[in-house]
């Protein structure tokens, strides 16, 4: 990403507007550009490269003009960087328009290619531009990005949760940081059933992960993620279709490593834990079935209604230890129902959140740099639906309806009334390619709790 945001003056010059602005840009060019424009049939959408017609530079580029509905989108110019030949181009623009144009440049040279045969790096621009904090912010913003579709991308049996650890280590070393691990039946030992529960099927035997960093005096940030390397549904089987791209069913583990990247990368002055119950759900001879009562870590007894609401069995665990050193405020990611697909959409990221404060500040924050986030309500009267005969609770709610609040709800059980909790679920994967946002892994809500976490806390 280095070679592909510079800082300097020279470069062919590359105007970036928008549509509004456009026909007083044009009045102010030369005859020739304009001419050129008009023979072309350009109408002030999208890229336009003029060519030079100067004696012993025929041919060449002479500038290039990229007018779009709203520059100060961050993924508006996601496309620009595979458009435009290989060459150096200098930035002119607005400056207010700047970082998202920096972002959305980077962001589309992504690409998972790690797989093909074929895998030969394409030659890519160069984007000029005068300020170094717009390069550091830039590159910061989309290697967390990155990172995050690059685990989701990742085939499961490259994903399992010995993988998801030897990534999160790496995180740890990158930073200073420090990462413990219980593994297997220490789960037990350690008193985290229903982790345990969920992953003993498997052969990737199931763990937790916790990592820390920074300065222990300062506030105490909790990131949780949803770490399912692989979701078969157990016993209640998943049919071909719900399985297929289920090894996205880890994107809530690589949304709080993309976040502790961020956190870590930018120094900010917290105290960061980042815990990850990472399991496959998977189906052999000693899977929890339907109907088992399993005893959580808060004491909890849950009935299992399906096996295949095992993300918030898991993220039960991690938020019931989360909870133990009072935290300022706890975040968790999960990729956890599809219920929440069906309101929202797969390309907006939903929440519930335990503070208005907290939670108005996350959506202006993503308001500001292009990362939508939407409130929906922890409605108190469906917490009826998880009534058990022979235990304190279910895992799933009695009707089909309401799906993401009620999980929501079933996880709230699990922290204190007085904690400030945040619970994103999110799709993590892009289901159409648009621009800077191909098929595939995604982040979503992950720079707007940053940029809330950031203003808060710097």
């Amino acid at each position: 990403m280095h070679s592909l945001l510079t800082r300097g003056n020279g470069g062919i010059p590359l105007t970036i507007l928008d549509k509004t602005a456009y026909s007083s840009w044009l009045n102010e060019q030369k005859p020739f550009d304009k001419n050129w424009l008009n023979q072309t049939n350009y109408q002030g959408d999208g890229l336009a490269v003029i060519p030079n017609f100067n004696s012993g530079l025929e041919g060449s580029i002479s500038q290039a003009v990229f007018v779009i509905a709203d520059a100060n989108n961050y993924f508006s110019c996601g496309n620009l960087i595979t458009l435009l030949p290989p060459e150096k181009y200098k930035l002119i623009t607005k400056d207010e328009y700047k970082q998202a144009i920096c972002f959305a440049w980077l962001i589309g040279s992504y690409e998972f290619s790690s797989y093909k045969s074929d895998n030969i790096k394409k030659q890519l621009p160069c984007l000029v531009v005068d300020e170094q904090h717009l390069i550091d912010n830039a590159i910061k913003q989309a290697e967390a990005t990155s990172i995050v579709r690059d685990l989701i991308n990742t085939p499961a049996a490259d994903m399992m949760p010995k993988d998801l650890a030897i990534a999160t280590q790496s995180l740890a070393d990158s930073f200073d940081g420090h990462l413990s691990q219980i593994i297997g039946d220490e789960l037990l030992a350690h008193n985290y059933p229903t982790i345990h529960a969920v992953g003993r099927a498997s052969i990737n035997e199931p763990r937790l992960l916790d990592l820390t960093w920074g300065n222990k005096n300062n506030p105490k940030i909790t990131l949780v993620g949803k770490g399912v390397c692989f979701d078969s549904g157990g016993l209640d089987l998943k049919p071909s279709a719900g399985m297929r791209n289920m090894k996205k069913d880890m994107g809530g583990a690589a949304h709080v490593i993309g976040l502790a990247h961020l956190i870590m990368s930018y120094n900010l002055p917290v105290n960061l834990r980042v815990l990850i119950p990472a399991v496959e759900n998977s189906v052999s001879s000693n899977a929890m079935r339907p109907g088992d009562v399993i005893i959580t870590r808060k004491g909890l007894t849950v009935e299992i209604d399906n096996t295949d609401a095992e993300g918030r069995l898991v993220l039960c665990d991690a938020l019931a230890e989360a909870v133990n050193d009072n935290p300022d405020l706890i975040i968790d990611f999960a990729t956890l129902t599809g219920a929440m697909r069906v309101a929202l959409g797969t390309e907006l990221a939903g929440f519930f959140s335990t503070n208005d404060e907290v939670s108005q500040g996350i959506i202006n924050a993503g308001d500001q740099i292009t990362d939508p986030v939407w409130r929906m309500p922890l409605y108190k009267p469906y917490n009826d639906l998880f009534k058990s005969t022979i235990a304190d609770m279910t895992n799933s709610a009695s009707g089909p309806f309401g799906g993401a609040i009620t999980a929501a709800l079933y996880l709230e059980r699990f922290i204190n009334e007085s904690t400030n909790w945040v619970h994103f679920d999110v799709m993590a994967f892009n289901i159409r390619a648009l621009s800077g946002r191909p098929l595939g892994g995604e982040a979503f809500g992950m720079r707007a709790v940053f940029n809330y976490l950031q203003e808060k806390y710097s």
